[in-house]
């Protein structure tokens, strides 16, 4: 009989077997290429759609602006729908991996097409809800408003069920959609939040030198389409629409990585930006039909031109002048003072160019004799001195009236019927033909205050790049630690100061001719309307301090969305405001920041390196 013995392992080997053997393995997660397959089908599904959705009436009545009810005829709020399926599509086929389509995308991956599908939904679904709400509920949809809402939700979903971009630096050997082994997508808000704030990959390779000048062309092209299509848009739902769909396309194509890709472009091609940046500039009263419209440009680059001059102040100096209006109020006052205006007190008509050289004059005079005894005040005390600076000079126009004071500025009533300007002997008060092309009163002060425009540009950069500006901001960033260096802070603040006076002086004098008179009221530091010197200081924070796009940009937004949206003028001082504790929540450093700023608010992100453990490689020791 033949006995069998059992052997039982020890408790100790027991326990050292369980611990060579690691931790329990992750449970794994869906294969992540039939997850991508899925996404990507869902998407381009979406996205065509959409696009099929705007060859399709939206609505049965023209009641509602834009007339949506033309079919194979996109308009007014189906553009936008139909640009952005484009954007998508584009997007997605870059992601991919579809030859000449790479370059799309040269920072994230599924990023960029996230926020695209979201800026979608949002415009398409908001014009639904616009429909519904002035035509009376749903019952005024047409098919393709029940498309366009149906295909934008769908590439969203497509778009969660992506892989989240990977970090700048994945893995060797990783695959570029893979997410890392043992790594979770996580909630759909939670892949958002990553979309928008997780740092882009590494740049893409370069390009042909004559591939990245059309690239830059075609750039300067889309931002002078935009901003036509900004000032064309009617005020309501369209120019609503048109912020939505912004507020997510932008941010989108910053984390593809489109815009630091071009800002490298620019820098390697300085002389071929400038020139292209001017001439589409230079083309845009071509692209409007309607003087009115053209106005509004006039507008918007007075205010950024201001607004630029104030960057040099604040942004670039570190200077926080509250009155820098009342530089404007002097330009504008002097060249109604000396251009043969009706009831001007001095009674007499100088040219243009020394009408502009005068108020530049008075005004660099105004700035030296306010910074002079100010400047040697630092922080909240300087605020306050050039505060009181701008109420003291629009209470001194006010009473230069021949009542309380001299008659020299006609008091509360200001100067009317200032005359339009000739240059060379041409009217810009009347319509010319420049190439073929008519330009009205408007298109031709555009053209020059363009030029001025360039030349508040020129100086600007001018100064930046000098050892003036290096020791401007030097004192910006510590203004007693460049005194130890040597630098003489007062000088170089007060001559900050002058120049920005004298850009402000110059740009007065424009406006004084294109607003036919001046008045007192339109000088204040705060007011319903652009310029004054509060949305002049939201305009260069907004737009980002010490850049020269950045003001420029800012402006434009300040003037254009109150001056579309009119229901909005008794709570744009509210809405400004809450804008402004986003903006220094999220994006302290402006839409648009250099680099130095991006490094001073934003702590840069290390890579995080998986551990063996999350590669499978089984324990460390330590």
């Amino acid at each position: 009989m033949t006995t069998q013995h059992t052997t039982t392992p020890a408790p100790d080997a027991a326990a050292a077997t369980t611990a060579t053997a690691g931790p329990p393995p992750l449970p794994l997660s869906p294969d992540p290429h039939t997850s991508r397959t899925r996404g990507r089908t869902l998407v381009g599904a979406g996205a065509l759609a959409a696009f099929a959705s705007t060859m399709l009436p939206w609505t049965w009545t023209s009641a509602f602006p834009g007339n949506l009810t033309i079919a194979l005829y996109p308009a007014g709020l189906q553009l936008l729908t139909l640009t952005a399926a484009v954007l998508t599509a584009a997007m997605l086929l870059a992601t991919a991996g579809v030859p000449g389509l790479r370059w799309l995308t040269p920072g994230g991956r599924h990023s960029a097409l996230l926020l695209l599908t979201l800026g979608n939904l949002a415009a398409t679904w908001y014009t639904a809800a616009a429909i519904a709400v002035e035509l009376g509920g749903v019952v005024n949809f047409e098919p393709g408003m029940w498309i366009a809402a149906a295909g934008t939700l769908l590439a969203v979903v497509g778009a969660l069920a992506l892989p989240t971009d990977l970090p700048a630096d994945p893995p060797a050997g990783a695959d570029a959609d893979r997410p890392a082994p043992g790594t979770r997508q996580g909630a759909p808000w939670q892949r958002l939040r990553r979309a928008v704030a997780a740092p882009p990959p590494g740049p893409a390779a370069p390009l042909p030198g004559w591939a990245e000048i059309l690239v830059i062309c075609a750039a300067c092209a889309a931002g002078l389409y935009v901003f036509a299509y900004g000032i064309e848009a009617e005020g309501g739902p369209p120019f609503i629409g048109f912020l939505i769909l912004a507020a997510f396309a932008f941010p989108a194509l910053a984390r593809a990585g489109l815009p630091r890709r071009l800002s490298a472009l620019t820098v390697a091609h300085r002389t071929v930006t400038l020139a292209a940046t001017f001439a589409a500039a230079l083309l845009f009263p071509i692209t409007q039909s309607n003087e009115a419209y053209t106005n509004i440009a006039v507008s918007v680059l007075i205010f950024a031109t201001v607004a630029l001059g104030l960057n040099m102040v604040v942004g670039l100096a570190g200077i926080l002048d509250l009155g820098y209006v009342a530089f404007l109020g002097v330009g504008a006052y002097t060249a109604a003072l000396v251009s043969g205006a009706e009831t001007s007190s001095l009674g007499i008509h100088v040219p243009f160019w020394a009408a502009v050289l005068i108020g530049a004059a008075v005004a660099l005079v105004f700035g030296l004799l306010i910074g002079f005894p100010s400047l040697r005040l630092h922080g909240d005390y300087l605020a306050i001195v050039t505060l009181g600076f701008g109420e003291i000079f629009r209470i001194s126009v006010q009473n230069l009236d021949g009542d309380s004071g001299p008659n020299i500025t006609n008091g509360p009533n200001g100067i009317p019927n200032i005359p339009d300007l000739k240059v060379f002997g041409f009217d810009l008060g009347q319509p010319h033909t420049v190439l073929g092309f008519e330009l009205g009163r408007f298109g031709n002060y555009y053209l020059l205050m363009l030029l001025f425009t360039a030349i508040v540009v020129t100086v600007f950069r001018r100064s930046d790049n000098s050892r003036i500006g290096r020791a401007w901001i030097a004192i910006r960033e510590d203004e007693t630690a460049a005194r130890a260096m040597g630098v003489n802070a007062f000088r170089l603040k007060l001559m900050a100061f002058a120049l920005g006076a004298t850009l402000a002086g110059m740009a007065g004098t424009v406006l004084a001719h294109v607003e036919f008179s001046v008045t007192p009221e339109s000088y204040k530091f705060v007011h319903t309307a652009p310029p004054n010197s509060a949305f002049l200081l939201i305009a260069v924070i907004l737009g980002g301090m010490g850049t020269v796009s950045g003001p420029l940009i800012g402006a434009a937004l300040l003037y254009l969305i109150p001056a579309k949206l009119q229901f909005m003028a008794d709570y744009q001082l509210l809405l400004f405001g809450i804008a402004l504790v986003l903006l220094m929540r999220f994006r302290p450093e402006g839409l648009i920041a250099d680099r130095r700023k991006q490094l001073e608010f934003h702590e840069p992100e290390q890579p995080s390196t998986p551990t063996p453990a999350a590669l499978g490689l089984g324990k460390t020791e330590a």
